[in-house]
Protein backbone atom coordinates (compact mmCIF):
# COMPACT_ATOMS: atom_id res chain seq x y z
CA UNK A 1 0.00 0.00 0.00
CA UNK A 2 1.27 3.46 -0.93
CA UNK A 3 0.31 6.49 1.13
CA UNK A 4 0.03 9.85 -0.64
CA UNK A 5 0.05 13.24 1.07
CA UNK A 6 -0.84 16.70 -0.19
CA UNK A 7 0.04 19.92 1.59
CA UNK A 8 -2.26 22.92 1.37
CA UNK A 9 -5.09 20.45 0.84
CA UNK A 10 -7.89 22.95 1.51
CA UNK A 11 -6.45 25.36 -1.07
CA UNK A 12 -7.19 25.50 -4.77
CA UNK A 13 -4.25 23.50 -6.10
CA UNK A 14 -3.90 21.10 -3.18
CA UNK A 15 -7.62 20.43 -2.92
CA UNK A 16 -7.83 19.74 -6.63
CA UNK A 17 -4.84 17.37 -6.39
CA UNK A 18 -6.59 15.37 -3.66
CA UNK A 19 -9.68 15.08 -5.84
CA UNK A 20 -7.53 13.98 -8.78
CA UNK A 21 -5.89 11.23 -6.72
CA UNK A 22 -9.32 9.92 -5.71
CA UNK A 23 -10.61 10.14 -9.29
CA UNK A 24 -7.60 8.10 -10.42
CA UNK A 25 -8.55 5.28 -8.08
CA UNK A 26 -6.51 5.95 -4.95
CA UNK A 27 -8.45 4.78 -1.88
CA UNK A 28 -9.43 7.70 0.38
CA UNK A 29 -7.74 5.99 3.31
CA UNK A 30 -4.44 6.11 1.43
CA UNK A 31 -4.56 9.90 1.08
CA UNK A 32 -3.34 12.29 3.78
CA UNK A 33 -4.53 15.88 3.52
CA UNK A 34 -2.20 18.23 5.38
CA UNK A 35 -4.05 21.41 6.31
CA UNK A 36 -3.46 24.54 8.33
CA UNK A 37 -7.13 25.19 9.16
CA UNK A 38 -8.90 21.97 10.19
CA UNK A 39 -12.28 23.69 10.23
CA UNK A 40 -12.04 23.97 6.44
CA UNK A 41 -11.43 20.24 5.96
CA UNK A 42 -14.91 18.80 6.59
CA UNK A 43 -15.40 17.81 2.93
CA UNK A 44 -12.09 15.93 2.98
CA UNK A 45 -13.04 14.04 6.12
CA UNK A 46 -16.47 13.26 4.66
CA UNK A 47 -14.71 11.77 1.61
CA UNK A 48 -12.75 9.43 3.89
CA UNK A 49 -9.43 11.24 3.52
CA UNK A 50 -7.12 11.38 6.54
CA UNK A 51 -6.73 14.98 7.71
CA UNK A 52 -3.62 16.06 9.61
CA UNK A 53 -2.95 19.57 10.84
CA UNK A 54 0.40 21.27 10.31
CA UNK A 55 1.61 24.77 9.50
CA UNK A 56 4.69 25.35 7.35
CA UNK A 57 6.18 27.22 10.30
CA UNK A 58 6.07 24.18 12.61
CA UNK A 59 8.63 21.54 11.65
CA UNK A 60 7.58 19.17 14.44
CA UNK A 61 3.92 19.24 13.36
CA UNK A 62 4.99 18.72 9.75
CA UNK A 63 7.13 15.73 10.71
CA UNK A 64 4.21 14.16 12.57
CA UNK A 65 1.87 14.88 9.66
CA UNK A 66 4.23 13.16 7.22
CA UNK A 67 4.66 10.01 9.30
CA UNK A 68 4.08 6.95 7.11
CA UNK A 69 3.83 9.00 3.90
CA UNK A 70 5.44 7.48 0.81
CA UNK A 71 4.80 10.21 -1.77
CA UNK A 72 4.20 13.89 -1.13
CA UNK A 73 2.78 16.66 -3.29
CA UNK A 74 4.43 19.70 -1.74
CA UNK A 75 2.43 22.77 -2.72
CA UNK A 76 4.59 25.87 -2.44
CA UNK A 77 3.66 28.34 0.29
CA UNK A 78 1.64 31.42 -0.58
CA UNK A 79 3.54 33.93 1.59
CA UNK A 80 6.07 35.44 -0.80
CA UNK A 81 9.20 36.44 1.10
CA UNK A 82 8.69 33.80 3.79
CA UNK A 83 8.76 30.73 1.60
CA UNK A 84 12.39 29.72 2.13
CA UNK A 85 12.11 29.40 5.91
CA UNK A 86 8.78 27.60 5.53
CA UNK A 87 9.96 25.32 2.75
CA UNK A 88 13.09 24.45 4.70
CA UNK A 89 10.80 23.09 7.40
CA UNK A 90 8.86 20.97 4.92
CA UNK A 91 12.04 19.50 3.44
CA UNK A 92 13.48 18.76 6.88
CA UNK A 93 10.23 17.10 7.96
CA UNK A 94 10.09 15.00 4.79
CA UNK A 95 13.64 13.78 5.40
CA UNK A 96 12.95 12.91 9.04
CA UNK A 97 9.70 11.15 8.14
CA UNK A 98 11.39 9.15 5.36
CA UNK A 99 9.14 10.33 2.53
CA UNK A 100 10.02 8.40 -0.63
CA UNK A 101 9.17 11.04 -3.24
CA UNK A 102 8.60 14.79 -3.04
CA UNK A 103 6.81 16.42 -5.98
CA UNK A 104 7.17 20.18 -5.59
CA UNK A 105 5.05 22.84 -7.34
CA UNK A 106 7.67 25.16 -8.84
CA UNK A 107 7.59 27.67 -11.71
CA UNK A 108 8.19 27.28 -15.44
CA UNK A 109 11.87 27.19 -16.45
CA UNK A 110 12.77 28.02 -12.85
CA UNK A 111 16.52 28.18 -13.36
CA UNK A 112 16.29 30.76 -16.16
CA UNK A 113 12.99 32.49 -15.38
CA UNK A 114 13.50 36.25 -14.78
CA UNK A 115 10.33 36.78 -12.70
CA UNK A 116 10.82 37.89 -9.10
CA UNK A 117 8.56 34.99 -8.14
CA UNK A 118 11.09 32.51 -9.48
CA UNK A 119 13.82 33.22 -6.92
CA UNK A 120 12.21 31.36 -4.00
CA UNK A 121 11.34 28.44 -6.26
CA UNK A 122 14.94 28.15 -7.42
CA UNK A 123 16.16 28.13 -3.83
CA UNK A 124 13.54 25.58 -2.83
CA UNK A 125 14.50 23.29 -5.70
CA UNK A 126 18.09 23.47 -4.46
CA UNK A 127 17.01 22.67 -0.90
CA UNK A 128 15.17 19.59 -2.11
CA UNK A 129 17.92 18.44 -4.48
CA UNK A 130 20.58 18.85 -1.76
CA UNK A 131 18.47 17.00 0.82
CA UNK A 132 18.97 13.59 -0.74
CA UNK A 133 15.22 13.14 -1.13
CA UNK A 134 13.92 11.65 -4.36
CA UNK A 135 12.12 14.47 -6.12
CA UNK A 136 10.13 15.64 -9.09
CA UNK A 137 9.90 19.36 -9.79
CA UNK A 138 6.55 20.28 -11.30
CA UNK A 139 7.37 23.58 -12.95
CA UNK A 140 3.92 25.07 -13.40
CA UNK A 141 3.31 27.91 -15.81
CA UNK A 142 0.65 30.61 -15.24
CA UNK A 143 -2.85 29.59 -14.23
CA UNK A 144 -5.61 30.71 -16.59
CA UNK A 145 -7.57 31.11 -13.34
CA UNK A 146 -5.35 34.12 -12.54
CA UNK A 147 -7.27 36.11 -15.15
CA UNK A 148 -10.77 35.57 -13.75
CA UNK A 149 -10.78 38.57 -11.40
CA UNK A 150 -9.23 40.83 -14.03
CA UNK A 151 -11.75 39.62 -16.58
CA UNK A 152 -14.63 40.77 -14.40
CA UNK A 153 -13.12 44.24 -14.14
CA UNK A 154 -12.36 44.27 -17.88
CA UNK A 155 -15.96 43.45 -18.73
CA UNK A 156 -17.15 46.35 -16.58
CA UNK A 157 -14.66 48.87 -17.96
CA UNK A 158 -14.26 47.52 -21.49
CA UNK A 159 -10.48 47.41 -21.03
CA UNK A 160 -8.02 44.77 -19.88
CA UNK A 161 -4.95 46.50 -18.48
CA UNK A 162 -1.48 45.00 -18.24
CA UNK A 163 2.18 45.44 -18.97
CA UNK A 164 2.81 42.30 -21.01
CA UNK A 165 3.28 43.89 -24.43
CA UNK A 166 2.85 41.28 -27.13
CA UNK A 167 4.34 38.48 -25.05
CA UNK A 168 2.48 35.19 -25.01
CA UNK A 169 1.35 33.09 -22.05
CA UNK A 170 1.21 29.30 -22.42
CA UNK A 171 -1.22 29.04 -19.53
CA UNK A 172 -3.39 26.20 -18.28
CA UNK A 173 -6.17 25.61 -15.80
CA UNK A 174 -5.22 25.12 -12.15
CA UNK A 175 -7.13 21.85 -12.15
CA UNK A 176 -4.97 20.57 -15.01
CA UNK A 177 -1.79 21.30 -13.05
CA UNK A 178 -3.30 19.49 -10.08
CA UNK A 179 -4.21 16.50 -12.23
CA UNK A 180 -0.64 16.43 -13.51
CA UNK A 181 0.66 16.36 -9.93
CA UNK A 182 -1.55 13.36 -9.20
CA UNK A 183 -0.33 11.64 -12.36
CA UNK A 184 3.31 12.16 -11.34
CA UNK A 185 2.71 10.82 -7.82
CA UNK A 186 1.21 7.68 -9.32
CA UNK A 187 4.12 7.02 -11.69
CA UNK A 188 6.64 4.35 -10.76
CA UNK A 189 9.55 6.33 -12.15
CA UNK A 190 8.67 10.02 -12.56
CA UNK A 191 11.16 12.39 -14.14
CA UNK A 192 13.09 14.84 -11.96
CA UNK A 193 11.70 17.84 -13.87
CA UNK A 194 8.48 18.51 -15.78
CA UNK A 195 8.00 21.83 -17.57
CA UNK A 196 4.22 22.18 -17.36
CA UNK A 197 2.61 24.60 -19.79
CA UNK A 198 -0.63 24.78 -21.70
CA UNK A 199 -1.28 24.17 -25.37
CA UNK A 200 -2.81 27.64 -25.88
CA UNK A 201 -0.21 30.41 -26.28
CA UNK A 202 -2.04 33.72 -26.02
CA UNK A 203 -1.00 37.35 -25.78
CA UNK A 204 -3.07 39.86 -23.83
CA UNK A 205 -4.86 41.10 -26.92
CA UNK A 206 -6.03 37.53 -27.50
CA UNK A 207 -6.95 37.14 -23.84
CA UNK A 208 -9.02 40.34 -24.07
CA UNK A 209 -10.71 38.97 -27.19
CA UNK A 210 -11.57 35.75 -25.31
CA UNK A 211 -13.11 37.77 -22.47
CA UNK A 212 -15.12 39.74 -25.02
CA UNK A 213 -16.30 36.56 -26.73
CA UNK A 214 -17.61 34.87 -23.60
CA UNK A 215 -19.14 38.05 -22.16
CA UNK A 216 -20.63 39.47 -25.33
CA UNK A 217 -19.09 42.79 -24.30
CA UNK A 218 -16.33 44.62 -26.22
CA UNK A 219 -13.02 44.36 -24.36
CA UNK A 220 -9.72 45.72 -25.61
CA UNK A 221 -6.20 45.40 -24.21
CA UNK A 222 -4.31 48.50 -23.08
CA UNK A 223 -0.60 48.06 -22.48
CA UNK A 224 1.01 50.18 -19.77
CA UNK A 225 4.63 50.64 -18.68
CA UNK A 226 5.49 48.33 -15.78
CA UNK A 227 5.61 51.06 -13.14
CA UNK A 228 2.40 52.68 -14.37
CA UNK A 229 0.66 49.33 -14.21
CA UNK A 230 1.90 48.74 -10.66
CA UNK A 231 0.63 52.19 -9.67
CA UNK A 232 -2.75 51.47 -11.27
CA UNK A 233 -3.03 48.22 -9.33
CA UNK A 234 -2.21 50.05 -6.10
CA UNK A 235 -4.85 52.61 -6.96
CA UNK A 236 -7.36 49.80 -7.16
CA UNK A 237 -6.57 48.62 -3.65
CA UNK A 238 -3.87 46.01 -4.26
CA UNK A 239 -1.08 46.25 -1.66
CA UNK A 240 2.11 47.75 -3.07
CA UNK A 241 4.33 44.65 -2.70
CA UNK A 242 1.84 42.41 -4.48
CA UNK A 243 1.14 45.05 -7.13
CA UNK A 244 4.87 45.12 -7.82
CA UNK A 245 5.00 41.35 -8.19
CA UNK A 246 2.06 41.37 -10.63
CA UNK A 247 3.63 44.13 -12.71
CA UNK A 248 6.99 42.33 -12.66
CA UNK A 249 5.26 39.17 -13.86
CA UNK A 250 3.69 41.03 -16.77
CA UNK A 251 7.10 42.47 -17.64
CA UNK A 252 8.41 38.92 -17.68
CA UNK A 253 5.61 37.86 -19.99
CA UNK A 254 6.63 40.69 -22.33
CA UNK A 255 10.07 39.08 -22.77
CA UNK A 256 8.74 35.53 -23.18
CA UNK A 257 9.21 34.20 -19.64
CA UNK A 258 5.83 32.45 -19.58
CA UNK A 259 5.74 31.21 -23.16
CA UNK A 260 6.60 27.58 -23.81
CA UNK A 261 6.17 24.84 -26.36
CA UNK A 262 6.60 22.06 -23.79
CA UNK A 263 4.07 19.24 -24.12
CA UNK A 264 4.79 17.74 -20.69
CA UNK A 265 1.40 18.74 -19.27
CA UNK A 266 -0.63 17.36 -22.17
CA UNK A 267 1.52 14.21 -22.23
CA UNK A 268 0.91 13.54 -18.53
CA UNK A 269 -2.83 14.03 -18.83
CA UNK A 270 -3.27 12.33 -22.22
CA UNK A 271 -6.36 14.42 -22.95
CA UNK A 272 -7.18 17.90 -24.23
CA UNK A 273 -6.38 20.65 -21.74
CA UNK A 274 -9.02 22.98 -20.32
CA UNK A 275 -9.11 26.21 -22.35
CA UNK A 276 -8.91 29.78 -21.14
CA UNK A 277 -12.46 30.30 -22.39
CA UNK A 278 -13.77 27.41 -20.27
CA UNK A 279 -11.92 28.65 -17.18
CA UNK A 280 -13.37 32.13 -17.66
CA UNK A 281 -16.88 30.78 -18.26
CA UNK A 282 -16.76 28.84 -14.99
CA UNK A 283 -15.13 31.65 -13.02
CA UNK A 284 -17.48 34.34 -14.33
CA UNK A 285 -20.64 32.25 -14.23
CA UNK A 286 -22.51 34.85 -12.17
CA UNK A 287 -20.96 37.79 -13.96
CA UNK A 288 -21.89 37.23 -17.61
Amino acid sequence: MTTYAVTGATGGLGGSAVRSLLERGVAPGDVVAIVRSPEKADALRDAGVTVRVADYGDVDALTAALAGVDRLFFVSGSEVGQRIAQHTNVVAAARTAGVGLVAYSSILDADTNPLTLAAEHVETEKLIADSGLRYSFLRNNWYWDNYVAGAGAAIESGTLYGAAGVGKVAGAARDDYAAAAAAVLLRDDPRPIYELAGSERLDYTEIAATIAEISGTPVRYENLPEQAYAAALEGNGIPAPFAGILADSDAGIAVGALDSDSTDLADLLARPLVSLADVLKAGLAGHV
